[in-house]
């Protein structure tokens, strides 16, 4: 039965995990905490109501963690305004301490071609999910060298590789864009890695396979043909987890799948809490 453990590998360690008032980002928020970290789960979605669109709220997360017995908090953020990102880190160090653990996982996301892409939509994508994870990257890393150890890990996509011909009627649903942003968060990844290699601080990516959330389901991504595909959310939450925690000088700018991932490292997902 899955539990909390008190003593488990992240005891002591400071996680914020972004976007996580839902899918992915809560199923990893929860999976660190089930190892003993204090995590702070990150949004713009804190209450019920809040989002019309979109079940799952930060307030719900934390109590999903706290009532199995793990240390949560929420700091609601809107990671497309520099002020958010700054006080997401400034408040999270206030609560408990120096951050270790640094999880960019949220994301905003517009599927349509390039054609009838606005520069508005473009330009909010990009500080979402490229800029943000570089910019709490810097915020977090002064303390990591200081102490010699830290662990940040970036939640890419499939739809970062290259389109291969023959190419596909209606190329990738309108993804481009979104491939980019992924892509070029890969590449930030293995780029930073290398620089703080001799500080002991690891960073990686892993990215999930089809996952049922409430977001996959609103752009229509699980359907009567994909269906087949989908993955257990346990998958991606693990991999993070592992990656979090491992060797920063072995397990360092990897970019990886989270299922080929397990099965490398010999490892089965747990069953979250």
């Amino acid at each position: 039965m899955a539990s909390i453990n008190a003593n488990g590998k992240l005891t002591g360690k400071v996680a914020i995990v972004t976007g996580a008032s839902r899918g992915i980002g809560e199923a990893i928020a929860t999976r660190l905490a089930m190892e003993g970290a204090k995590v702070v789960a990150s949004a713009r979605t804190a209450e019920a109501g809040e989002n019309t669109r979109l079940p799952g709220t930060l307030h719900e997360t934390v109590d999903r963690i706290r009532k199995a017995g793990g240390e949560a908090t929420f700091i609601k953020a809107d990671l497309a305004q520099a002020v958010d990102r700054e006080r997401l880190v400034a408040d999270t160090v206030d609560t408990y301490g120096p951050v270790d653990i640094l999880v960019n996982n949220a994301a905003i996301t517009y599927f349509m071609p390039v054609t009838e892409f606005t520069e508005k939509r473009f330009k909010l994508m990009m500080e979402v999910q490229v800029y943000a994870p570089f910019h709490l990257s810097q915020m977090v890393l002064p303390s990591m060298r200081e102490r010699k150890q830290g662990w940040i890990v970036n939640i890419s996509s499939g739809a970062g590789i290259h389109p291969k011909q023959p190419y596909q009627q209606r190329g990738g649903r309108g993804g481009t864009v979104y491939g980019m942003c992924k892509a070029a968060l890969e590449r930030f990844t293995t780029g930073l890695a290398s620089e703080v290699y001799d500080d002991n601080i690891a960073v990686n990516v892993v990215s999930p396979g089809l996952v049922e959330t409430p977001g996959t389901l609103l752009h229509g991504l699980v359907n009567d043909q994909t269906r087949a595909r989908v993955q257990p959310i346990e998958y991606i939450a693990e991999a993070v987890f592992r990656l979090a925690s491992g060797d920063p000088k072995t397990m360092t700018g990897r970019i990886d799948y989270a299922e080929p991932f397990l099965k490398e490292i010999e490892v089965r997902p747990t069953e979250l809490v």
